[in-house]
């Protein structure tokens, strides 16, 4: 929904890309190609994809989950960040965007780090819970539709391990959105989720305003 930090002015977020963002050239090449192409506003921004891959590195993660690849760009960004035989389980329903994905994967050497499951993401959760086994998992990313952010979040709850991290993204565009959004059904339900968040005994948790806000939820 953001290709950039909603919450910073045009001089300071053009600051912290000539400062801060270590982009590699294959992100670069894909973030410019995915510009261009329907959706394009699901692009997480280049800090962004950044700062996950930094988590990946902090906590040790061998293992992540997706939910909602698009064209790649947050799934290559932590497949990067993953040791060799590190993997990521990415889950979408669309072959016409996931294709770049893939094409990206490859091109950066990566491509056997990636699980692309190309089918509802309920169903893949449910299906890792049986073969994977509960806490399988060190870091899961959703950014899939959000009227099931409740949903995918209890299922992750029970797929990642204790300290391991939930990032919940888009967390803050009710606060910044129109008041024609504000009613929208994606603006209720991340409403809904983050109240639901909010006082969960079962996790850590914070809103960092990167992006349209990442919510960072720590399993206890």
């Amino acid at each position: 929904m953001s290709t950039r930090s909603m919450s910073l002015s045009p001089d300071i977020y053009r600051y912290l890309l000539e400062h801060a963002v270590r982009e590699p050239a294959v992100l670069e090449r894909l973030r410019t190609i995915t510009a261009g192409m329907r959706g394009a506003e699901m692009q997480v921004s280049p800090e962004q994809g950044q700062f996950m891959g930094l988590l990946v590195r902090l906590i040790g993660a061998r293992r992540c989950i997706e939910l909602g690849t698009y064209t790649g760009y947050s799934s290559l960004a932590m497949a990067l960040a993953l040791p060799a035989d590190g993997r990521i389980v990415t889950c979408d329903v669309s072959e016409e965007w996931t294709a770049v994905a893939r094409q990206f994967w490859r091109e950066a050497g990566v491509e056997a780090r990636v699980d692309l499951r190309l089918k509802p993401a309920l169903g893949t959760l449910d299906e890792l819970e049986r073969t994977d086994g509960r806490g399988a998992f060190d870091f899961a990313f959703l950014d899939a539709d959000k009227p099931n952010y409740i949903a995918y979040y209890e299922k992750l709850l029970t797929l990642v391990r204790p300290g391991g991290l939930i990032a919940a993204d888009n967390t803050l565009f009710v606060a910044g959105a129109s008041i024609v959004e504000r009613d929208s059904i994606p603006a209720r339900a991340l409403r809904e989720f983050n109240d639901h968040v909010h006082h969960d005994e079962r996790v850590d948790l914070a809103m960092v305003p990167i992006g349209e806000g990442l919510t960072l939820l720590r399993i206890r």
